[in-house]
């Protein structure tokens, strides 16, 4: 008998869960705010306590489900009414790269770090870090990327040679060159002291180099 009172309930649940997110709007799941994602996880881990507790009165469930789903569809109503609303509960586009700079304040606002740039740079099949012209971090997390009218294409992909004012060694072994070329390439190019540099990479005979933003 419990264990058809616990399937009843999922059934029940997976139901009512559906038509609630039905009425909370399409949204693809890398596209969730905040919001989104904390009346999710809430009412999932409802739905679940529900399942497990089978004594539980199902309403004790049902009830605090359909006020969150309130919540999440007035919320949703005043952020499209308010632009300072929707910027408090969404959070506001972020540029990364500006005009070709990368902006390392606005990283380290985000907790965003250049492996996670060149990651979504892969995922855009972006294969140069200085084809950019302009990266977006948007509030959803995803990086909106406008490439420079001047790119050019190559069977190769940025790998960076310095991280945050580390010399990446593994990645000098795969362009088969090494700190020496390394430092004396960037002698050349006026650049002394390599804590003085947040990222530089090198293709096709090219240098990236971004000095760090002062703190």
């Amino acid at each position: 008998m419990v264990y058809w009172t616990i399937g009843l309930r999922a059934v029940l649940l997976y139901i009512v869960i559906l038509f609630i997110f039905r009425l909370m709007g399409r949204r693809e799941i890398g596209e969730l705010s905040i919001l989104d994602l904390v009346v999710f996880l809430m009412i999932g881990e409802m739905a679940v306590f529900a399942i497990e507790e089978p004594n539980e009165p199902l309403m004790h469930t049902i009830v605090p489900i359909a006020v969150l789903a309130v919540i999440q569809i007035t919320f949703a109503f005043i952020s499209l009414k308010s632009k300072k609303f929707r910027e408090f509960i969404d959070g506001k586009p972020e540029i990364i790269i500006n005009k070709g700079k990368i902006n390392e304040h606005a990283m380290r606002r985000q907790r965003y770090n250049f492996q996670d740039l060149l990651l979504q740079m892969r995922e855009k099949d972006i294969r140069h870090i200085d084809d950019i012209e302009y990266a977006i971090l948007e509030p959803s997390g995803s990086l909106s990327i406008l490439q420079k009218e001047n790119k050019r294409k190559s069977g190769t992909f940025t790998l960076p040679l310095i991280l945050d004012g580390e010399i990446q060694h593994e990645h000098l072994s795969i362009i088969e060159q090494t700190e020496e070329w390394l430092l004396r390439e960037l002698k050349k190019r006026g650049y002394q002291e390599i804590d003085a540099i947040s990222f530089c990479s090198f293709h096709d005979g090219r240098f990236f180099i971004d000095e760090r933003d002062p703190s």
